[in-house]
């Protein structure tokens, strides 16, 4: 499925470094891949941006499982120390978030994605991830998130403007 890199990223975005430290993200597309597809029965296919609309929404209800799970007090990941390397399959998704003149190639530029990411405010990060990564309209977001369309083209050009500046200042 050529959404599965992008379903991937935005989890392992907004997985937050604590999670990333002790769940793949990969284990988790996995998952909501095995989710979508018991599914898909009672999908309605109403063209792309429907599908990933819904793929994206299921992604963001693994996560949150996931989250919940990791936060009970006996498996608290806050209590523990560890770090999970990125695989380069998230790169071609990373990509979207930088302009053309930072180019990433390394595991060093997704870590520095990633701690740039999780500076950011979390409707920051919701919008931005939905629009670039999931790839859902100003439209859908906004209604996804009860916010108007302006407002969110807002919350994704400053998510991405102060990424760039994150990323620039690695790289610069």
């Amino acid at each position: 499925m050529r959404t599965l890199p992008a379903v991937e990223g935005y989890l392992r975005l907004r997985m937050g470094p604590l999670l990333r430290a002790k769940e793949s993200a990969a284990d988790l597309v996995q998952s909501v891949a095995r989710g979508a597809l018991a599914a898909l029965a009672g999908f309605d296919y109403r063209g792309e941006g429907a599908f990933r609309q819904w793929l994206f929404e299921r992604a963001r209800h693994k996560l949150q499982e996931h989250v919940r799970h990791f936060q009970q007090a006996c498996r608290d990941a806050r209590r523990e120390v560890a770090h999970d390397a990125a695989p380069d399959s998230v790169l071609p998704a990373y990509r979207t978030l930088g302009t053309p003149s930072q180019e990433l190639s390394s595991a060093e530029a997704i870590a520095a994605i990633e701690r740039a990411f999780d500076q950011l405010p979390e409707e920051w990060q919701e919008a931005v991830t939905l629009h670039r990564l999931a790839g859902l309209s100003h439209a859908q977001i906004a209604a996804h998130m009860q916010k108007s369309e302006g407002a969110v083209r807002n919350l994704v050009y400053r998510g991405l403007s102060r990424l760039a500046i994150a990323l620039d200042r690695t790289t610069g």
